[in-house]
Parts: C-alpha cells; structure tokens; sequence
C-alpha cells in the first residue's frame, strides 16, 4: 500500500498566466509582461511605501491599490508622487493592481513604464479580489505530489482510490460515474497541499476528463456523459484502497471501523480504509457509503461507537437485572 512519494514546490509562475483568469484592464500596454514572474503566495497593499519609507519593503510581491492607498494617492503633491512612484517602481515589483474601478494617473503610468512594471486595474472591491488572488496563489506554490490512483467526487466527499494496477480501480469509477458521480482524475493524480488542513486533487492536462476502461481503452467521460459527469478538481477526504482478498489476512481488516487508519500524504493525516476485492462485491456503492459514512464521522456520529455503546447498555441492564 506504501508508496514512494516525491514532494515538489514551483518556485516561480508566468505573471501572465497566473492573471489571465481575472480579466483584468491594463494601463501599461508597452510593458513587456512576457518573462516577468510572480514568486511568492503572498500580497502587498503598500501603505507604508506611499508614505517614503522602504525599510523591509516585500517587493517581490505583486502590490494591491485599494480605497485607503487611491485617497493617500490623490492628496499627494504631483511632484512627490511622482518620487514616491518612482521610488516604488524602482523595485521591480511584479505588478501593481488597482481595485475598485481606480486608475492610475498619467504620472504613474509613465513611471511604470519606465521601470517595466506592468499596471492593472478591475471593478472588484478589495478584500474579495485578494482573496480570489491569495487562493490562486495559494494553490500555485502548494508543495505538490503525484499518485497512482483514481480521484471521484462522491456525494461531495473527495475519494481516492489506490491499489495495484488492473485491481479494478478505473473500473469502480466508471460505475461511480453512471451513478452520478464525478471523476477528477485517472491514473495519475496531482496533489497540492493548498494550507494546513486541504489536500486538493486534480488530473494533469494531458489525461484530464480521459479515463482507461480494460477491454475497451482510453475514453472521454466529458464527451460521453457529460460536462455533470468531470470536476477539475477536488478536496481528499478519504482514500480506499483495494486489496486483493486473502483468507489468510482477512482478520487483518477491520471489521468495525472504530479506529480511522491513516496515511501521510503532504505531511497530513488522510483516513484510509482498506477494502478487500472479492467476486461479488459492488465497490461503486461500497464507495457510495464509504463516502456517506465518513461525513457522518465528520459530523460527530460513529456507528461502531454507537454498536459499542448500546452492547454496553445491554449488558448493564442484564447485570442489574440479576
């Protein structure tokens, strides 16, 4: 069941590439933005540095205008503006956004192009635009891994299935996928590590929405059920691992579930249950209540625990009965 997992972490991500989703206005067209790199999952409105002063200045991180930085900025003489911009500038910050609908004025423009920092602008207010930037970036430079398996979301619980190869794992997915749920990935799952409780899952781009059917090969889930029927990507709640069926280890499963087993992925705990394949056995809908099941423990209620605690009221009321 062990497998060898190599953690790895971007050190840099393609400005360009990292904004194309916000659909956001440029005010510095002559700005070549093609090798300029973000480098860090962090944001910075620079409040401090509109006032002169610099020490400690975290300019590597993309900078954010907002209502508080736009109102120092229009007080401001044209001439110290035009220092302090320059000043600013000077660092080479990856970019500059305003929020709100502000825009810089033709001072700040021809300061940035001067120092090639690209300006920005959107309609959207601060503090949501930050946090759609900070989770981007969060998943961006995410220590990241790669596992054999299959990722599903089933009734909203991230499933990963793992086991030796032809074990049946494409397979359950498939019926998964007939029975309404969503596949992720096949084959080869990438993982990021996205904070300090979330592993999220998703399929690299040359095998996303394709999965392996033994018999019939490679097929497109998106084309042939349906844009319901695929998810880009999806938090890990639970990892079932099938295992060939042994009657010599069979006492090695548990039998009740009371005690969640584990493994590390990422440097986080993931419940894993091992479920043993044998003729007969639906595991679409052993996934199906695997899944229901362990939000249910998330929610506070353990059916084991419950079994446990009404045998032990049985057995008080056969004792005080005597």
């Amino acid at each position: 069941m062990e497998e060898k997992m190599i953690e790895s972490r971007i050190e840099s991500y393609p400005l360009e590439d990292f904004l194309e989703p916000f659909d956001l206005r440029c005010f510095t067209p002559m700005v070549d933005t093609e090798d300029i790199k973000v480098t860090t999952r962090e944001l910075l409105r620079p409040g401090f540095q509109l006032t002169g002063w610099f020490e400690n200045f975290p300019y590597q991180r993309p900078l954010i205008i907002g209502t508080v930085e736009n109102n120092y900025i229009i007080q401001m003489e044209p001439g110290r503006r035009k220092e302090i911009f320059d000043k600013i500038f000077s660092y080479k910050s990856p970019c500059m956004i305003f929020c709100r609908g502000f825009e810089p004025d033709t001072l700040t423009i021809e300061s940035a192009e001067k120092y090639g920092v690209p300006l920005y602008g959107t309609y959207m207010e601060t503090s949501p635009f930050m946090g759609q930037l900070i989770t981007e970036l969060g998943e961006i430079f995410a220590s990241f891994t790669t596992m054999h398996g299959v990722l599903v979301d089933c009734y909203g619980e991230g499933i990963l299935i793992t086991g030796e190869s032809g074990i049946g794992k494409s397979e359950t997915a498939l019926e998964l996928i007939q029975r309404g749920h969503r596949l992720v990935a096949d084959d080869l799952v990438e993982i990021r590590r996205i904070s300090e409780k979330t592993l999220v899952g998703s399929a690299p781009e040359v095998t996303r929405y394709l999965l392996e059917a033994r018999g019939i090969g490679i097929i497109d889930v998106k084309k042939l059920f349906g844009v319901e029927s695929i998810k880009e990507k999806q938090a890990i709640d639970l990892v079932i691992h099938l295992k060939e069926w042994d009657k010599e280890e069979d006492l090695s499963f548990d039998r009740l579930g009371i005690n969640d087993e584990t493994q590390d992925i990422l440097g986080l705990d993931v419940v894993t249950q091992n479920v043993p394949i044998r003729p007969g056995r639906n595991l679409a809908i052993i996934c199906e209540v695997a899944a229901v099941n362990h939000r249910q423990k998330k929610m506070g209620y353990n059916a084991a625990a419950e079994l446990i605690r009404r045998k032990e009221e049985e057995m008080k009321k056969k004792i005080e009965k005597k």
